[in-house]
């Protein structure tokens, strides 16, 4: 006989929102994660989707601490011969500011088809507005 509890996926997922202004980007990225994988419910299961909705606004006001805005470097590769392209925080953050936390929350996410999956319940906007209005998403607090 099978006890194992498997919780049921019956019960809709919650929307919260997440104001990133003067935020330091690590411990919002792992509050956002935990939040996705749906580590803060305690019917919690790590193999299946039990995770929540989350929106960030002001993305473009995220901040880094020490001289991270010169040092930290972001890569990315055109799969061409010599195709590698650096960019640092500051230069990133002016041209698309949504994709430094999403690249931070999606390392913090597990590799496969469940961090895939998670991956798409995270909206980041670099404005205050949104259009998930009708969702009532829920202050969160970081």
């Amino acid at each position: 006989m099978n006890k194992t509890q498997v919780p049921s996926l019956i019960t809709s997922p919650s929307w919260y929102i997440i104001d990133a202004k003067d935020q330091k980007l690590g411990r919002m990225s792992t509050h956002i994660s935990n939040i996705l994988r749906g580590k803060n419910k305690p019917s919690y299961t790590p193999y299946l989707d039990t995770g929540d909705y989350v929106i960030v606004i002001n993305s473009a006001e995220v901040c880094v601490s020490g001289s991270k805005t010169t040092q930290k470097l972001y890569r990315r590769h055109s799969g061409q011969p010599g195709g590698l392209k650096v960019e640092t925080f500051e230069q990133l953050q002016t041209r698309l500011p949504n994709r430094i936390i999403e690249k931070s929350v999606k390392g913090m996410l597990p590799k496969g088809p469940l961090g895939r999956k998670l991956f798409t319940k995270l909206k980041v906007y670099s404005g205050s507005l949104h259009p998930h209005a009708a969702q009532k998403p829920k202050e969160c607090m970081v």
